[in-house]
């Protein structure tokens, strides 16, 4: 396995680990469906919190919230629409990315909460 999908595998274990600690409840990690893709979610305080996990090492050129564009978000909103209707969830959703940055001590991370919101798609 590539150094990468190790660093991202490691990178989504300390966030569930992260969550957990912090009273989330998960509900799925990398969830699946057709081309719909969801890192984790979870839920807290009555909401469905969809989670995007971003790892990187030390050093990488890009941060990793900025890895985290318009297409990005959009497939985000997309999925967590899929999921919710799926699984029959009628609950506010909320938007979250988790960052870690891999060092020599270990992983930094930061919880984004309310990182974006949906795009309004306007029908005039």
């Amino acid at each position: 396995m590539e150094e990468r999908s190790i660093v991202g595998k490691e990178g989504e274990a300390a966030a569930r680990a992260y969550l957990l600690k912090a009273g989330y409840n998960i509900l799925h990690t990398n969830w699946h469906l057709g081309h719909y893709e969801l890192d984790i979610v979870a839920t807290r305080e009555g909401e469905l919190v969809v989670v995007e996990v971003k790892t990187r090492t030390e050093g990488y050129l890009l941060s990793p919230e900025e890895a985290v564009g318009r297409d990005k978000i959009k497939r985000l909103v997309a999925a967590a629409d899929v999921y919710a209707r799926r699984f029959g969830i009628d609950m506010p959703v909320r938007f979250d990315i988790i960052t870690l940055v891999k060092t020599p001590e270990g992983y930094e991370t930061v919880h984004l909460e309310d990182a974006f919101y949906a795009p309004i798609h306007r029908r005039w």
